[in-house]
């Protein structure tokens, strides 16, 4: 505590003494001044004018030259010599001017006062015991030949005494200052690490922190919200051009602070954010913290529960299923083998057993999906794996149904093509069935492409169908939600699982003016299996 008190007064003391120095100039002016005869007359009687006009003249030049040369003066020495220069200059003043009567000696109490601010320690009570000496002894030297000794003795007495009793309180009360400074020092270097340990806290933090301002300007986010929106955060930018969606809902949020707000996607393949506010009270204006969480956490829990309970389902089932499908492909198989069967027949017996096949792949992907088993993600080239996709789906589907393919070349990532081909089954068929109705001309569209921000593949399958009403879209991908009543409502759940057990997204998004696209966004190449 010492050490820190003495830097707190160290710091005090340059502006503590350009102030003293500034005073004493003034002193010495206005000393100076009263050297005239004229302007002093009525109001000063001086015991010697010559000593009077030399000292002041003196005193004036020194501090002007004092102030001037040693403003950033430190050290106790140099402020005790000034102090003490100070005592004898205005003991020399106070003698000419006539000692006590004179009222001379008051000016003392200043450099008493200051030294004790100024010099450490309780070396400032030899500055009042040596203002007393220089003033007791003035005032014998000028009884030998003035009259009232008596009385000029009980007055410096008592003004000895006033400068003892100012240095010890202008010590104590220093003391205090200090103690106070010092403390107030030390609190606000605790405050500012704690806000630099708070700041790099928030920093960290996974969840996205935002402070947005009046006409929705950014005033503050840290680096899990530019990550979660996909762009990088400038102070001042409008909410508008760093996200729409955010925008969105801050508005809705405004107009109706008990509504709970929609997630949002602020980019195609982006994570899925919910987005949360609360009012700040700000003297700039309405100020809003918002907390951005990204979905994909609770959505893997949610998703975790849900597949135990399709474990469960698809356990029951399992064996009612792989039976009658085992019974299934083995005719086929003694069919195929049959001498008489004509070629058209062995092609179509062939087709069947690859679909059975097929069908028991999909329930032992759905039983070690249930089982928390891994996928199996290889290395795969859509624009051939597609290919040989559309030959197949010809093959397997009536001539009234048909499948476009825009794809580029060269477009790789890594996918269990197991899984791939269950997810593009799954959604081919519900593209084709809400296209019209079978044995009608129904065609679909599979586009595949780069996007342009992420470089992630990306896979559209689309439909010229009516679409689907706004009112189950919240529901499209939930287990066991259907529409018809001959539907199961596992495809679209299975095929958004399957999708990412693979690192890709399945989303939905509506077609203008009509139609619909399940779009695919698939992981990157490069990413680790």
């Amino acid at each position: 505590m010492p050490g820190a008190m003495t830097e707190v007064i160290d710091y005090q003391r340059p502006r503590i003494l350009r102030i003293y120095n500034i005073y004493r100039v003034i002193l010495g002016f206005f000393l100076t001044v009263l050297t005239s005869g004229a302007l002093r007359e009525g109001l000063l009687e001086l015991n010697n004018p010559q000593l009077y006009e030399t000292a002041s003249w003196f005193y004036l030049f020194i501090n002007v030259l004092i102030a001037l040369l040693l403003h950033q003066g430190k050290r106790d020495v140099h402020l005790f010599v000034l102090s003490v220069l100070d005592i004898f200059l205005l003991g020399s003043i106070f003698y000419a001017a006539g000692g006590a009567g004179s009222g001379f000696g008051n000016l003392l109490l200043i450099p008493v006062a200051a030294g004790n601010i100024l010099i450490h320690g309780r070396v400032g009570l030899l500055l009042a015991a040596l203002a007393s000496l220089v003033t007791i002894y003035l005032t014998f030297y000028l009884s030998l030949s003035t009259p009232g000794a008596v009385q000029s003795y009980l007055q410096v007495g008592v003004l000895g005494g006033i400068y003892f009793a100012v240095a010890l309180f202008v010590q104590r009360l220093s003391k205090r200052l200090r103690q106070s400074e010092s403390l107030a020092q030390q609190q606000a270097a605790s405050l500012a690490s704690l806000e630099k340990l708070n700041q790099l806290i928030i920093q960290r933090m996974r969840t996205g922190i935002m402070v947005v301002g009046g006409k929705q300007r950014v005033l503050l986010a840290n680096e899990a919200a530019a990550q979660m929106l996909g762009k990088p955060i400038i102070r001042g930018m409008d909410v508008d051009d760093l996200a729409i969606g955010l925008a969105q809902r801050l508005r809705q949020w405004q107009d109706n602070p008990a509504i709970r707000t929609l997630p949002f996607h602020n980019h195609s393949g982006g994570a899925e954010i919910t987005a949360n506010f609360k009012p700040l009270p700000s003297d700039e204006g309405e100020t809003v913290l918002v907390f951005l969480d990204d979905n994909t956490q609770v959505a893997q829990q949610a998703q975790q529960l849900k597949l135990a309970s399709l474990g469960r389902l698809t356990a029951s089932i399992a064996h009612e299923i792989r039976n009658p499908l085992g019974a299934i492909s083995h005719a086929a198989q003694l069919l195929s083998e049959s001498e008489q069967i004509p070629a058209q027949d062995k092609r179509l017996s062939e087709i069947i057993q690859q679909h059975s096949k097929r069908m028991n792949k999909v329930i032992e992907t759905v039983l070690e999906l249930s089982r928390r088993r891994p996928s199996e993600p290889q290395l795969i080239d859509l624009s051939l794996w597609l290919e040989h996709f559309a030959e197949t789906f010809a093959l397997s589907h009536p001539a009234t149904d048909s499948l476009e393919l825009e794809a580029g070349h060269n477009v790789m990532t890594r996918m269990d093509p197991n899984q791939l081909n269950q997810v593009l089954d799954n959604l081919c068929s519900n593209a084709l069935r809400y296209s019209g109705a079978e044995g009608e001309h129904r065609s679909i569209w599979l586009k595949l492409y780069i996007h342009p921000e992420t470089d992630l593949p990306i896979l559209e399958v689309i439909d010229h169908g009516p679409g689907i009403p706004e009112e189950h879209l919240a529901h499209i991908f939930e287990p066991f939600y259907t529409t018809e009543t001959s539907g199961t409502g596992l495809g679209l759940y299975i095929s958004r699982e399957l999708c990412e057990s693979n690192q890709a997204r399945l989303e939905y998004e509506p077609m203008v003016p009509r139609g619909s696209c399940m779009r695919i966004t698939f992981a990157h190449p490069r990413r680790l299996v």
